[in-house]
């Protein structure tokens, strides 16, 4: 069978484009220049017969053509990359060290390593849990970071991992106890409990702007206990001390399992998502690609998982109310 395919440099360069949404940091992580990428782009362009980005002066943004385009194109280079590591025998073994943020390593990441583990039984996983960006200038001996914000790390290869939304959640016992929580205004007879870690860029994690949103006037929105670690507030909310906003990477685990619950089918996606970074010359080291292949694969999974219907909420009434997260 003829496979009439465009050029690899040409799909390569329009993968790494889409992922950073940018030709000048495409350029960056291919060591070319952004003049370079377009000119690839537009070459695969031709090629297709169709555009694969609007060029905006503030940026770029996919086409439905390009939307349809990245997922598999994506899959296929590293299934690839991957053949490509076989063929060359290359022995998987060593100490891979990963830089990730305490709450992700706690309530997500360490629940699944063992599936990585079983997979690659000589590779020894370093996780180094940090809330701090990562430096990669050889004393830390990162070798991958994991981290929550825009994308946006100049002059790293950067890995889209996944997204989130952002919920009130609470323990069973308070939609049944005897101030049943069922509605917005029913929080003015409930505990509203805070996380200390999250910053002034993160609003959609606070309760100040979803009373606002909401429209709840008679609640103080500074009232109520601090947390510093999310699994210890994670783990008070299910012990029923009180509501707090669940990012829900963080508590899928224990909605799932009954420990906490949707109380309202109140929604909004989060600003952030997570990303794989890292030097562009770690990715020699197979065990880098074959981690960062495998989270791709467990978060693409986890996201298409997510099901409000999980959650305790009717997947019709999730979709309704979420609000504009600009």
């Amino acid at each position: 069978m003829v496979r009439r395919l465009p050029p690899l440099t040409a799909l390569r360069t329009f993968e790494a484009a889409a992922r950073h949404g940018s030709f000048a940091q495409a350029a960056e992580e291919l060591a070319v220049t952004p003049t370079a990428v377009s000119h690839q782009v537009r070459q695969l362009e031709d090629l297709l017969g169709v555009a694969l980005f609007e060029r905006r002066p503030r940026g770029l943004r996919l086409t439905d053509a390009g939307q349809r385009l990245v997922p598999d194109l994506t899959r296929g280079l590293d299934h690839m990359a991957r053949a490509v590591g076989r063929l060359s025998g290359q022995r998987l073994a060593g100490v891979l060290r990963i830089s990730v943020l305490p709450s992700l390593a706690t309530m997500w990441l360490a629940r699944r390593l063992p599936a990585f583990q079983r997979q690659y039984p000589e590779v020894d996983v370093d996780l180094d849990l940090s809330s701090e960006s990562v430096r990669f200038d050889g004393r830390d001996g990162v070798d991958i970071g994991v981290r929550y914000g825009t994308g946006h790390y100049p002059g790293l290869h950067v890995r889209r991992l996944m997204g989130e939304s952002v919920f009130p959640v609470c323990a069973p016992a308070l939609i049944t106890g005897p101030r049943p929580l069922r509605e917005p205004r029913d929080l003015r007879h409930h505990v509203l409990m805070h996380n200390n870690r999250v910053l002034e860029t993160e609003p959609w994690i606070t309760w100040r702007p979803w009373l606002q949103w909401m429209g709840v006037t008679d609640v103080d929105p500074a009232r109520g206990p601090r947390f510093s670690d999310a699994h210890v507030e994670i783990a008070a909310a299910a012990a029923g001390l009180g509501v707090m906003l669940g990012r829900s990477a963080l508590v899928f685990d224990d909605l799932a399992a009954g420990r906490l619950v949707r109380p309202f089918p109140l929604s909004r996606p989060a600003d952030f998502s997570y990303f794989a970074v890292m030097p562009e010359a770690h990715l020699a080291n197979p065990m880098v690609t074959a981690f960062v292949d495998w989270l791709h694969e467990e978060t693409t999974a986890f996201e298409a998982r997510q099901d409000p219907a999980l959650c305790g909420v009717p997947a019709a009434a999730a979709t309704e109310d979420t609000p504009d997260a600009r």
